[in-house]
């Protein structure tokens, strides 16, 4: 399965001190994007100091206009407050969901934990429908625990 070997390839690029920390980040967007089909666009949010809000780190993908997320708005925010995946397989199905792209069928966000608090998230746009297993989520489970050591 191509999350076994995309592992040792996301601890190569977190343990990669010669780069920064967003330069880390994107290459982790960068191999996500690229390696698995169904992932049209891979992003992090981080909160945004003390505030309630997410805002945008690096991703790659088409553009998006969300740069800052109230927490409890959209998928995204809702995660923020939930500390808890959230695997949209059908977006128009959720009344609460913000809208990055008309391409967009489904969704999975993933939270990254810092000494037990929720700092941030990957976040996760597919142009398919239903396309996420628990397989996605246990992979990224891990990135994100990856990601935790750089922050």
């Amino acid at each position: 399965m191509i999350f076994k070997t995309l592992k040792p390839q996301v601890k190569t690029i977190i343990s990669n001190t010669q780069k920064t920390v967003d330069q880390r980040l994107l290459s982790i967007c960068e191999l996500l994007e690229t390696h698995i089909d169904y992932y049209n666009w891979v992003g992090f949010y981080f909160r945004n100091g003390n505030k309630e809000e997410l805002l945008l780190g690096p991703y790659v993908g088409e553009p998006t206009d969300h740069t800052v997320i109230p927490f409890g708005k959209g998928i995204c925010g809702q995660v923020a407050i939930s500390n808890e995946n959230f695997v949209v397989p059908d977006v128009t199905t959720q009344d609460n969901y913000i809208a990055c792209s008309i391409t967009v069928k489904a969704e999975i966000v993933v939270p990254i934990f810092v000494n037990g608090k929720n700092i941030g998230q990957i976040d996760i746009d597919s142009n398919m429908p239903d396309p996420f297993t628990e397989a996605d989520e246990r992979f990224l489970e891990f990135v994100c625990t990856q990601v935790a050591t750089l922050v």
